[in-house]
């Protein structure tokens, strides 16, 4: 059996991460502009925010194996753990990303960013390869980011939505 309550804990928890990791390597870039150009910024930035965004997930996962959890509820924070550990990573990256389209950079040229799609393609091609042929792989590569920053979406209106509703104030109570 799954503990439901559980899991929604986890997957706010990691909501939060996603979000931290998205705003704290924006901001870092940022800052790092200051003192850098952008390429170099961001490949200061991103490898120290990968590996703590990965150090993070990591430890998340472990507690929750570690846990008393059912059997039930712990095979599906793995399940999640394998389809959610990409989009995870894509946080801090997709940050670094939105910054260089705003600066009207080539986020290409920064050796990190060429570095991490080196290894999710790594990942993504195999899968490619089994789907099919052809041009598959540019597809794939697109739907991962695509998908990763749509989980990033979800996942960060997840977490602000309750405190949305709380600064709108209490629903009006309807007189019947």
């Amino acid at each position: 059996m799954f503990n439901l309550a559980y899991l929604k804990r986890r997957m706010g928890q990691y909501a939060a991460l996603w979000v931290g990791g998205f705003l704290l390597s924006g901001a870092a870039i940022l800052m790092g502009l200051l003192a850098a150009d952008l390429m170099v910024a961001i490949d200061w930035v991103l490898p120290v925010l990968l590996a703590a965004t990965a150090l993070a997930f990591g430890v998340g996962l472990v507690l929750s194996l570690l846990s008393s959890e059912t059997l039930g509820t712990k095979l599906a924070v793995l399940l999640l753990a394998v389809l959610l550990a990409l989009p995870l990573l894509w946080a801090p990256v997709s940050a670094a990303v939105a910054i260089a389209f705003f600066a009207d950079r080539s986020i290409e040229y920064s050796e990190t960013y060429a570095a991490f799609q080196i290894g999710i393609s790594r990942v993504l091609f195999p899968i490619s390869q089994a789907l099919g042929q052809g041009d598959l792989f540019g597809w794939v590569w697109t739907a991962f980011q695509w998908v990763s920053t749509v989980v990033g979406f979800f996942s960060a209106l997840a977490n602000i939505w309750p405190a949305i509703r709380r600064i709108l104030g209490p629903e009006p109570v309807t007189e019947g």
